[in-house]
Formats: structure tokens, sequence, C-alpha cells
């Protein structure tokens, strides 16, 4: 039977196989030019990436051998080193580090899959490989996305990662929902997703969170999955929201951009 993280593996060697089919066809303008990510240029993303595949494989392997997280000194090092690096050389080093992270995930056996404990430095408790994996799934996932987007401004996100993260979307909301848009009012929507179909509910106030799907919502939000976690992590401006998007009532799109203003 394959277990959840076999499936988690397997969406991250997918996803990094069609990335790094894109970045070897990257020249040097294309690695200079604008991201999706507000901050980067596209070699940032891949730096981003890259480094984190690094320290992600530092903190596996710290796990195998019984061995404390490496911790932020060992992290603050890799940034730097990767910060210091020329656009071609980012998108170079992000295609090996990522394949050494994968090569890894790829040599463990049912049993380390099954009962490994990783600590990774910045949640309260060491956590499963399907847990550890998923944490790099969105990384991956939504920078994957950022590193397209520069040139195809209809790009969406991975359709293998897409149903394996709407079953995470609990934990984004703390630290990626905002709650001042709404000027101290609250509202509850009906949000209905498809590929794959879902309905969830969305409380607007004090705080941002997912609840039950209301019988009597202020307002609807119907769009594809893959859109509705773009907008969560603020990466469904107007230029990239697909067609297939409808609010009704109280739901409003402009307003939900402000409250998912992503990183």
């Amino acid at each position: 039977m394959t277990s959840s993280a076999d499936t988690v593996i397997a969406a991250l060697r997918s996803g990094h196989d069609s990335l790094a089919a894109h970045v070897r066809g990257l020249r040097e303008p294309d690695l200079t030019g604008a991201s999706g990510a507000s901050e980067w240029d596209v070699s940032q993303v891949l730096s981003h990436l890259g480094s984190g595949a690094e320290i992600h494989l530092a903190t596996v392997e710290a796990a195998l051998e019984g061995r404390p997280n490496p911790g932020f000194e060992f992290n603050k090092g890799v940034w730097a080193r990767w910060d210091a690096m020329e656009p071609a050389d980012r998108a170079a080093g992000f295609l090996a580090a990522n394949d050494a992270l994968l090569a890894k995930y790829a040599s463990l056996d049912a049993a380390t899959l099954a009962d490994l404990r990783i600590d990774m430095g910045f949640l309260p408790a060491p956590v499963d490989v399907a847990t550890a994996a998923s944490l790099r799934l969105s990384e991956y996932t939504f920078h994957s996305w950022d590193v397209r987007v520069g040139g195809d401004p209809q790009a969406v996100l991975a359709d293998e990662a897409v149903p394996l993260l709407t079953g995470t979307l609990g934990g984004m909301f703390g630290w990626l929902a905002k709650s001042d848009a709404l000027d101290g009012r609250a509202l509850t929507l009906r949000v209905e997703t498809t590929d794959p179909d879902a309905v969830h509910g969305l409380r607007l106030a004090d705080k941002v969170e997912l609840v039950d799907a209301p019988a009597d919502a202020d307002g609807v939000l119907r769009l594809p999955a893959e859109a509705w976690l773009r907008l969560i992590v603020g990466r469904l401006s107007p230029q990239h929201t697909p067609a297939a998007v409808e609010t009704a009532g109280a739901a409003d799109l402009a307003v939900l951009r402000q409250e998912f203003r992503g990183f």
C-alpha cells in the first residue's frame, strides 16, 4: 500500500521534474526577470528553493542520524552563500540541491517512512515524514508558480499537488491571513471549489479561519481549488484570476485579496 509519505514524495518528484525542465530553458534575462513573488526576481526564488532544499536535507539527515536539528546559525550560513551567488549559479544550484533532497527521500524504506520523526526546528515537536515532506511540497508548489508566472500569466499550480495541499489549509491561516481589511465587520462566506470538489466555511472577523460550511452565508465564492490555494497565499491578483471564479453576496475578491496578502 502506498503511504501518505509516498504520495507526497511522488508529488515532489513530479513537480521537480516539471520545474527543472522549465528552469533549464531559462536564460539570463529570464532569471533576472520578475517572478510571482513581489520582492524577488526568478533567480532569487530559485535561490530560496535551493537553499530550502539544502536545509531540509540537512534536517532529514540529522533525524536519520539521531542528531539535533542543525539550527538557525546553520540556516543563516546557507542563506548567505546562496544570496551571494550569480543568477545562473542559483539556477544550477537549485537543480542539484533539490535533486539531492529527493534522492534522500527516495532512499527511505517503508519502515523509515512510517517511523522516522523529524525535528524541523520551528515546530513544537518532531513530525513524521509525511508532514515534513508536505511542508516542503507547499513551499515548492507555490514558488514553482512564482518561477513560471513571469513568462506565463496563465500559469497554475501543479495538478498533483493541489489535492494534497487542500488538506493542509487549516494550518495556513494562522500565519498568512490578516484581519484588518473589514474595519471591524464580521463575515462568514461559503467557499465552493472544483478539482477537487469541496465546500468550506470562511470566517472573517478579528481573525480569519476555516469553519464548518455555513447553511446561511453572507456570500459565496466559487472557484477552482488551485485558485483558492493561490488566493490564500496572496497569488490571485486580477491578472492571474481565472474566468471560472465567481462571487455572490458579500464575497468580495478585492477584500479577500487584502485579507490574504501572502508571503
